[in-house]
């Protein structure tokens, strides 16, 4: 699964803002939470903090394996 090395944990946001971030990440075609990992990111490098890049999320079917032994 995709979102199994992501940690999840609950966030308690004054309702304002979160219609704030919702609206931003419909701007963006992102999903709140999506949207949420991407300011936190932009946040942190304003501050220098140094951050791995994300994986990339990957997309579409599988490869298919292949049988060389038939």
């Amino acid at each position: 699964m995709a979102g199994a090395s992501k940690k999840a944990f609950a966030l308690r946001l004054d309702p304002a803002l979160y219609a704030a971030i919702e609206r931003s990440a419909a701007g963006d075609l992102r999903s709140v939470n999506a949207q949420v990992e991407c300011l936190l990111r932009e946040a942190l490098s304003r501050r220098g903090v140094k951050l791995a890049d994300p994986e990339p999320v990957r997309r579409g079917r599988p490869p298919k394996e292949r049988d060389d032994g038939a």
